[in-house]
């Protein structure tokens, strides 16, 4: 011990000595490591539909053979690399996929099937470039390791090489799809035909690897889904609600569609509400909230018969199943539908009532009130004239621009 102590202070000596002699300077101090901090990515939701079965007629109820479908899928929140997911779900036989690729949307291409030739890339399942769904199953390709950024658009080529049965469809996706014979999962846009209508087939959602917050589902009817929104412009309230939660890192799903209800099944209206709600919210990767506009078509459909007990109860549901899953839920307020066809003077009173229960009860982590942004001042039983589509129950693009900035951003993505 002696012996280290005399060496130790004959070396401190001798630093001391030679710093002090001409044209020599002290030794600097070791450089000590900057700590980091490590950016964590997670699998995120990033676009999604929610499905249902095959419509009578069309494409979805003929299924295809020996065809590739090409459609757009308009991110919110951006990634490092992303995957697709497939649904056979209301499928009626194995799905068989063949091949499927990726690209970038042609700039200035929007409502055509052309993509940028060079970045097209191929999608794989366990290692394979095509899969076989079962019939009621949903699945999920590999990491695709190609940066998206946010607020663009992915086109997604799926090719079937053998007869498909009904397609599991979104029936209204608001966005042109299309199919050429054969397998053109990595053609440009030359060899595909537009198909009728704007239903979406078999995607069903693009997640992305990302170090955004999460995402939040806009859980609805045929208002969230957009009807009499113009078709692959992308101004759906909830588009219009991404622009803005992409300021506040979070991504947005639309869980909407047409003539959906809270009790009932409705074919290609959708499972009810409280049927859907587990895989079209729930299950989604990265979801933080859910959104939730429903029960307008219960009254309808009802002719007010439906009391605002029963609505309110499924509310209820969907708030307990949300916060068993961690996740935070928002009611928004029933938007009029006076002088609709299956306007009842019975159902306005289930509407206001649970309206009210909605604003007042705190059952809710909070509320949008888009009754109040979307109503006649003058008549508030009805839509505003300028908001309205024509048909006194849907938006129109201004309108969903109201309902987009009527949304407390901070309340949807606090902790």
């Amino acid at each position: 011990m002696l012996a280290e102590s005399w060496l130790q202070s004959l070396v401190t000596a001798i630093a001391v000595i030679a710093s002090s002699l001409p044209g020599t300077t002290a030794p600097e101090p070791a450089a000590q490591p900057e700590p980091t901090t490590a950016v964590v990515k997670t699998w995120v939701g990033s676009w999604g539909v929610s499905m249902t079965q095959a419509s009578p007629s069309g494409l979805s109820a003929t299924g295809v053979s020996n065809m590739t479908i090409r459609q757009v899928a308009h991110l919110s929140i951006g990634g490092s690399s992303i995957r697709v997911r497939l649904s056979n779900r209301f499928g009626t036989r194995p799905l068989v996929v063949g091949r499927v690729t990726v690209a970038p949307r042609k700039d200035s291409a929007a409502g055509t099937p052309n993509v940028e030739l060079l970045r097209i890339v191929p999608v794989t399942f366990r290692g394979k470039p095509g899969v076989t769904i079962p019939a009621g199953a949903d699945f999920v390709s590999d990491q695709i390791d190609v940066p998206v950024a946010e607020d663009s658009d992915v086109v997604i080529s799926t090719y079937f090489p053998r007869a498909t049965g009904p397609l599991t469809q979104h029936p209204a996706g608001y966005a042109s799809a299309f199919m050429a014979r054969g397998n053109q999962s990595g053609a440009g846009g030359a060899p595909y035909r537009k198909i009728p209508g704007m239903a979406r087939f078999v995607v069903e959602g693009v997640d992305v690897r990302s170090d955004a917050v999460g995402s939040v589902v806009m859980f609805g009817d045929s208002i969230t889904d957009g009807a009499s929104s113009p078709v692959d412009r992308n101004q759906r309230y909830p588009d219009q609600l991404a622009d803005l939660l992409l300021l506040q890192g979070f991504g947005t799903l639309n869980a909407g569609i047409g003539g959906n209800r809270l009790l009932s099944n409705g074919g290609v209206s959708g499972e009810a509400g409280l049927a859907r709600f587990e895989r079209d919210v729930i299950r989604r990767p990265g979801v933080k909230g859910v959104l939730i506009l429903e029960g307008i078509n219960d009254i309808r459909a009802t002719r007010g018969s439906i009391s605002a007990t029963q609505l309110i109860n499924a509310h209820r549901k969907l708030i307990a199943r949300a916060h068993a899953a961690g996740l935070k839920a928002y009611g928004a307020t029933l938007t009029p539908y006076w002088a609709t066809s299956h306007y009842t003077v019975g159902g306005e009173i289930a509407r206001q009532a649970l309206n009210q229960w909605i604003r007042t009860s705190g059952e809710y982590d909070g509320f949008v009130d888009f009754e109040h942004a979307v109503r006649d001042p003058k008549q508030p039983l009805r839509l505003l004239p300028a908001y309205d589509s024509g048909d006194h129950l849907h938006p129109n693009a201004k309108g969903f621009t109201a309902m987009a900035r009527a949304v407390d951003l901070l309340m949807l993505t606090s902790d």
